[in-house]
């Protein structure tokens, strides 16, 4: 058996420091430590349910290693939602009706922010192709990417 490693981790500006058996991972660590919007879907990388940002870019929660993110920044859901970064696309996802159940939404919106920000003006092929990573059971992602597509002209017009 391996002895547990002391990590160091900023979530969402704050420190959280434990020590973690090697093979934990990124999405079990978040949610001992309350960020349980970090959501456990396939536990194998392919719903997306688990996405969260790692140095500013997507990455998969449950494939990746707490011990691999020792002195990373890390920001969840929780970090974008409390600093406003993704009001404007929760607030379309609404008005669009892009959730319904919103087990993959947290995942969703952290993938079309970083679409976003990539990219002024995606086409709705590109929204698609981005968010085809994260898998949604419940709307058919027709809702979802005219949500996207909503916030970027939106938000092309503000730049």
């Amino acid at each position: 058996m391996t002895s547990p490693i002391a990590i160091t981790i900023r979530v969402n500006g704050e420190p959280a420091s434990r020590a973690v058996e090697p093979r934990l991972s990124l999405a079990d660590f978040l949610r001992a430590e309350g960020y349980t919007g970090t959501h456990l879907g396939c536990e194998h990388g392919v719903c997306g349910a688990c996405t969260v940002r790692v140095e500013g870019r997507t990455a998969r929660g449950c494939l990746t290693l707490a011990i691999q993110c020792d002195g990373l920044e890390v920001e969840t859901i929780e970090g974008a939602t409390g600093n406003g970064r993704v009001a404007d696309l929760q607030e379309a996802f609404i008005e669009n009706n892009a959730l319904q159940c919103g087990f993959c939404t947290p995942g969703m919106l952290l993938t079309a922010d970083e679409l976003l920000q990539d990219t002024l003006s995606p086409s709705r092929t590109e929204i698609r192709e981005h968010l085809s990573g994260n898998y949604c059971r419940c709307t058919g992602y027709q809702s979802i990417v005219d949500a996207v597509e909503q916030v970027a002209r939106k938000r092309a017009e503000r730049s």
